[in-house]
């Protein structure tokens, strides 16, 4: 079985409000990209990796991003889409028919997963065939109207978040993603495109601090865990 990671980074980052889309901003010293290729890279699960880039940036990625990361592995860059959903199907098609292999889809901008939490996932996944990485709702939530009032307040009991990275069999997700493309649904995950199939998708709880850099709150806080890290790689080791 060969399990591939999909690295989903074909956005612009426009709320990141810089003049760069914001994998290719500077994490301590290096791209935020450069950070994801290496933590997959790392895992020893991973077999090879699939780094879908915006198609005017695939020069730019290859001559000067790639080198940056501490990449062994093979990675095959391909141009996304328009949306998320459409550049993790561009994906998909460089794949095959490999319909019994694994999938691991991530977000470019979560430089901050760990190879233990992707290797959890994907044993998950072998067996039960869905699995991505979540965390339990631990705030009040509420249902808002459009105007801002509140609604009613939801039992947080059964709510979790998703993150990536998200793990399916290939031909499940990729069925998944043709279904939706006949149907014209678009999703935020790849996950809420498995569950109108009625197959359960699983989760394991991640933690907090693999977070997506979408506000330059996010960068700043990135850059403070991966502070920590070396900190105390440096010290407990």
């Amino acid at each position: 079985m060969i399990t591939t990671a999909i690295i989903v980074a074909a956005g612009r980052g426009i709320r990141m409000g810089e003049t760069i889309p914001k994998q290719y901003l500077m994490l301590a010293g290096h791209p935020i990209i450069c950070h994801t290729l290496t933590a997959f890279n790392a895992c020893d699960a991973i077999d090879r990796m699939v780094w879908v880039v915006p198609e005017a940036d695939l020069d730019f990625c290859r001559q000067n991003i790639l080198p940056q990361a501490t990449v062994t592995k093979p990675v095959h860059l391909v141009p996304g889409g328009k949306e998320r959903q459409e550049s993790v199907y561009q994906g998909l098609l460089t794949l095959g028919p490999e319909s019994d292999n694994l999938v691991v889809i991530h977000d470019g901008v979560r430089p901050l997963i760990r190879s233990d939490q992707i290797t959890a996932c994907i044993r998950v996944a072998q067996k039960k065939h869905a699995c991505i990485v979540g965390l339990p709702a631990t705030d009040t939530l509420k249902q808002v109207s459009d105007s801002g009032s509140i609604l009613s307040t939801l039992d947080r009991k059964h709510i979790w978040m998703a993150q990536t990275p998200q793990v399916f069999r290939h031909a499940l997700i990729r069925s998944a993603h043709e279904s939706a493309i006949d149907k014209q649904i678009t999703m935020t995950d790849d996950a809420a495109l498995i569950e109108p199939m009625d197959i359960p998708v699983y989760f394991i709880q991640g933690t907090p601090y693999n977070i997506k850099i979408t506000t330059k709150a996010d960068l700043q806080l990135a850059e403070a865990i991966l502070t920590c890290r070396i900190v105390r790689s440096l010290f407990y080791t």
